[in-house]
């Protein structure tokens, strides 16, 4: 894989993935509790929050009414994942389908991060604008973790992966810049324990 020609100039789209039926937790863990609001809007309100996004697509799949129902995406765009069970590769290839033409990259957050800020997104954003490579990665001290920016190169291998796994291994492969984000980038919510966090 070659690194990106140009600077990124185009559109950005932020991607939300919270198809999952988080088994782990016991529960619809996108429904949970945080601070007033549903666990998922959290990880919504940070990526709608940034102005360094030029729009912002919402996977669904298990309980996807029920959540649609509960939550306030923010002017998000929801997506159906038809194929939810599959693993998080199924929620990433249907939320990368889902951006517009014009979108020159995305910006992906998990669904269950609730410490990932609007901040963290620009960041990540502005280095990869910064970079002609084709991807740019929150870390902390070297751990990576999310937002994750993948440009529209790097699109038709997102098609290609299946399976529980995201664009770990993708990433592995491509140049990719780091941009260090604090502990908020590496955290997630996998059970009920992990709120209080």
């Amino acid at each position: 894989m070659t690194a990106a020609r140009g600077p990124l100039t185009g559109p950005v789209e932020g991607l939300v993935l919270a198809a999952g039926a988080g088994r782990r937790f016991g529960g619809v863990k996108q429904l949970a509790p945080l601070d007033g609001r549903p666990l998922l809007e959290h990880a919504l309100r940070a990526l709608t929050g940034s102005p360094a996004l030029d729009g912002v697509v919402a996977t669904l799949g298990a309980d996807a009414e029920r959540i649609a129902a509960a939550v306030d995406l923010h002017g998000a765009r929801p997506v159906l994942v038809e194929a939810w069970q599959e693993g998080i590769a199924a929620s990433l290839r249907t939320g990368v389908a889902a951006l517009r033409p014009a979108t020159q990259a995305v910006v992906i957050v998990l669904g269950d991060q609730p410490g990932v800020t609007a901040e963290m997104v620009d960041r990540v954003v502005a280095a990869g604008r910064a970079t002609n490579r084709a991807a740019a990665r929150a870390v902390h001290g070297g751990r990576p973790g999310h937002p994750v920016l993948l440009r529209r190169e790097l699109f038709a291998l997102v098609a290609r992966l299946n399976g529980d796994r995201g664009a770990g291994a993708l990433l592995d492969t491509v140049p990719t810049v780091t941009v260090e984000c604090g502990a908020a980038a590496v955290l997630d919510v996998d059970r009920p324990g992990d709120l209080p966090r």
